[in-house]
This record gives C-alpha cells, structure tokens and sequence, in this order.
C-alpha cells in the first residue's frame, strides 16, 4: 500500500480524535528521529499505523490475536486493551503491507515497552506518550526531557504510566517494570541520572 491509501484506510477504520493522535505521534516520531538519528521515514509510518487495532472491540483483539497465533500473556488477557499493540503489529503487516521489522517491533511494544528496545520503538513508545493532544501531570517535563535525553524521557514517561496504572488499580504489566529498570540502569552507567 502507499502512504496516501494506508492513510485513507486509517481514516476509515480509526474514531476521528484517534486518527488526529495517530498523526500526531507520527509527526512526533519525526521529530524525534531527526533529533536521535533514526529513519524519519520509518518514524512517520510506524506512528501513523501504531494504533490501528486501537478501535477493536475486545472480542476482535482476541479473535485476531488467536488467528495471527499470538501468545496473550495473563495480564493482556485480562486488561485486554494491552492487546492493540499486539494485534497492531499483525495489522500493519498483513492489512496495511508493511513488511518492516523495525516497524512491526515498534507498534508491538509501543503499549508496554521493553527492555533495550531498539531506537525506533524507544521513539514510537515516548512518541504516543508526549505527542501534542496528551494532557497529563509531568507531561511537559517528559517532552522537555525528550529534546535532551531520550531514555531518561522514556524513564519518565514509563513512571507517568506506572503511577496511572497504580492509581487506578489496573494489572501492571511486567514489561512496564521491566523497560524501567533497564533504562534506569542504562542511566546510570551513563552516569546520566539527576
């Protein structure tokens, strides 16, 4: 597919304020590409489909997940909405033709990250965190902290989550504590931590 039919198919299958957040995390990823050295092209592509399943229903992600032989692991499967990043992935190779490994990694993990993520799912990750239309306490200083040092802002960014996910009493799921844990050691080999 081109840009301009996945584009057009997004608009179809997306609620219109999660198009306009989808092309705002591609713009943001842009921008952070630039910034940190990645493919800006990939950047761009990666945040527009990142949130394709994002519209499914709970009974859809579970129907995908099992016919693209998906492993759900047990918090996904209760706090099933975890499961669009998953299913995302599966999306953008087989409905939108996007056969780029980076791509399919970075819309994967984009939900709950990873330990030692690759560049691009580092940007995609923060990208759907501090895009312009997300409005919540730290988010400023996440974005500033993201023109300075991407993986303090992902650390950041991941304590931003881990507190929402506390405060309302939802499964944390244990990526979440274990992207944090990396990039807090990866801080402080760096000797980069304030």
């Amino acid at each position: 597919m081109t840009l301009k039919e996945i584009n057009d198919k997004l608009k179809i299958s997306l609620k219109p304020q999660r198009y306009r957040h989808s092309v705002s995390v591609a713009e943001t990823a842009v921008h952070l590409a630039e910034l940190y050295g990645a493919d800006a092209d990939k950047a761009y592509l990666a945040g527009l489909v990142h949130d394709c399943a994002k519209n499914c229903s709970k009974d859809e992600l579970f129907e995908l997940a099992d016919r693209y032989s998906l492993e759900i692991d047990e918090v996904s499967g209760v706090s099933w909405g975890l499961l669009h990043g998953f299913v995302g992935a599966e999306l953008a190779r087989h409905e939108y033709g996007i056969s780029d490994d980076e791509i399919y990694d970075a819309v994967y993990y984009h939900t709950i990250g990873r330990a030692d993520m690759p560049l691009l799912t580092e940007i995609i990750y923060l990208a759907d965190g501090i895009e312009p239309l997300r409005n919540y306490p730290g988010v400023d200083e996440i974005r500033k902290a993201s023109e300075e040092n991407l993986h303090k802002a992902v650390v950041m960014y991941t304590d931003a989550t881990v507190k929402y996910v506390l405060k309302r009493g939802f499964l944390l799921h244990p990526a979440a504590i274990e992207t944090r844990n990396f990039y807090i050691g990866k801080l402080s080999v760096n000797n980069s931590v304030d």
